[in-house]
């Protein structure tokens, strides 16, 4: 009697990172309205009940591209000098070198938890990159900083601020958020 071996478990993790890295290539190539379950299935040559053993929707892959995104711009802060002009261009490159992802962690709608007791650690991470370059007792002036960045890296990206002044909205956004004690 032929027996046939049992078949190896699958790598979850790596199966996951896999589709994380695929549906991020996608997003930046043809935008995020291209990453559907079917797209990714097709692209990298598996079933769709394949994707939904590595995430159980659409909206756990965003959170988990997100992650990946908060890991990555934590480090990008992190290798930065931790003086905050260049803790605030890092961010902006950031955000400029990597459109797609950038509005996944934080344009698209998302189930990841922000200034929470479940915030997930690759955000917190992120969060401190900021917070080390602006601190203050309770970390309003990262928040107010981080809001800034934001506000700045969605402008540019979107074409809504006169061209050739980058610089100097960086250099008065520092001033601003360092000029004296928060309250």
């Amino acid at each position: 009697m032929f027996v046939v071996p049992p078949r190896p478990a699958p790598d979850l993790d790596s199966r996951r990172d896999l589709i994380v890295r695929t549906a991020r290539h996608l997003a930046e190539s043809d935008g995020w309205s291209a990453v559907t379950m079917r797209r990714l299935a097709g692209d990298l040559g598996v079933t769709q009940p394949v994707l939904y053993s590595a995430f159980p929707g659409r909206q756990a892959l965003l959170d988990a591209v997100a992650l990946t995104g908060f890991t990555d711009l934590a480090a990008a802060l992190g290798a930065a000098d931790p003086e905050p002009p260049a803790r605030m261009r890092a961010y902006l490159r950031f955000a400029a070198e990597h459109p797609r992802l950038y509005e996944a962690m934080f344009s698209l709608p998302s189930g990841l938890a922000f200034a929470a007791e479940d915030t997930p650690e690759p955000l917190r991470r992120a969060f401190s990159g900021v917070r080390d370059a602006f601190p203050d007792e309770d970390g309003t002036r990262a928040e107010v900083a981080w809001s800034v960045l934001h506000g700045l890296a969605t402008l540019e990206a979107g074409a809504r601020l006169t061209p050739g002044r980058a610089q100097a909205r960086l250099e008065l956004a520092h001033r601003l958020l360092t000029a004296g004690p928060s309250t």
